[in-house]
Formats: structure tokens, sequence, C-alpha cells
């Protein structure tokens, strides 16, 4: 089993998790004023992954390690034109410590990047806009690809977990698409 997460703000209530039930994809999201990161260490606790995709950046660019002199980007940032590491500040730092403790678990950590999954598809492009009302279209057009219904798509929040967990399937399966440097960090998608 694994599990694609879209990562958020500690106490948004935006933080939100989907895994394969059977032939259905579950999606839960914590709750508003309550610890994202306890949330996700309960469901890895209880679900028992052996891996987690997660939407945030689990790595710091090069230049703090003495290779290059880009302290804002690691390659992979810039060649999906994905935020900088060090722009999502505290988000980057709650997401690598907590990787960390799961990888001493022996729960394998990706960084994967829904929006580059999405842009890679042309047919999904147009309906994927975080800032107007989920279109059934898309959730329509991601189950058809995925084939396996979504229990939840109540927000975008929702959605992106689902494609992380999706970018996951790929990978395992040998299809996903990996951009960026192992020893910088890479990105899944």
């Amino acid at each position: 089993m694994h599990l694609g997460i879209d990562y958020g703000s500690k106490l948004a209530g935006t933080t939100a998790i989907c895994y394969q039930d059977g032939n259905e994809l579950i999606v839960i999201q914590s709750e508003k004023k309550k610890d994202a990161d306890k949330f996700i260490e309960f469901n890895v606790a209880t679900l028992n992954p052996a891996q987690v995709f997660i939407d945030a950046p689990l790595s710091l660019p090069g230049a703090y390690f003495g290779k290059g002199d880009d302290y804002f980007y690691r390659a992979c940032d810039r060649e999906l034109k994905a935020m900088s590491p060090m722009f999502l500040g505290g988000l980057t730092a709650r997401a690598i410590k907590l990787t960390e403790k799961f990888k001493q678990m022996g729960v394998e950590c990706y960084e994967s990047y829904p929006a580059a999954f999405v842009k890679d598809r042309e047919a999904m492009v147009k309906d994927y806009n975080k800032k107007s009302m989920m279109s059934n279209s898309f959730v329509k057009t991601l189950e058809n690809l995925i084939g396996l219904k979504v229990s939840s798509q109540n927000t975008w929040h929702q959605i992106d977990a689902v494609i992380c967990w999706f970018i996951g399937k790929r990978y395992l399966e040998g299809e996903g698409k990996v951009i960026g440097d192992k020893a910088e960090g890479q990105i899944l998608f």
C-alpha cells in the first residue's frame, strides 16, 4: 500500500491523504485548527504504507551543501517551474522532518508534484484551476485515467492527494516521470 498526500498549512485543514481500498480510492482530509502533521502521523501509523508520495519539497537547494550557488531553487524546481523550497520555508521544514521520521519507520518517501502531472496532460489542463469550483469533468477524466472511483472530491486538496497517489502508482509500476538530481532532490510527476 502507498499513500498520496497533499500537504498544507499545519492548522488550515488543507492536508489530504489518499489510499486505495479495493476498487475505490479513499480520501480523508485534516480538520481546521487541528495539527495536520499529527493527522498524517496517525494515518501512516494506522495504514502502515510502504511508500508515501507527498506534494511538498523534501530537500533544499544544493548550495546549502557546497554544491553550486543557487540558494533558492533546486534543478528540479527550475525545470518544472515549481516554487522554491525556500519560499515555502516552514512547510518545507515540516515536510522534511515528517518524512525523516517515516524513513526511520521503514516508509519510503517521495516528493510528487500534481501540477506538473496535469500540465503534462493536455486534456486535463483546462479544468485544473484551483481558483474556481471543482470541475466534474476534471474528476471524471481523472477517474477514467486511474481506472478507480474516488470516494470524495470536495476540494482541490483532495484531488491533489489523489493525483499524488496516482503519481506513486505509476512510479511503482515503472511508468512515472522523475526530474532532478538524486543528490539534490527529485520530483515525481
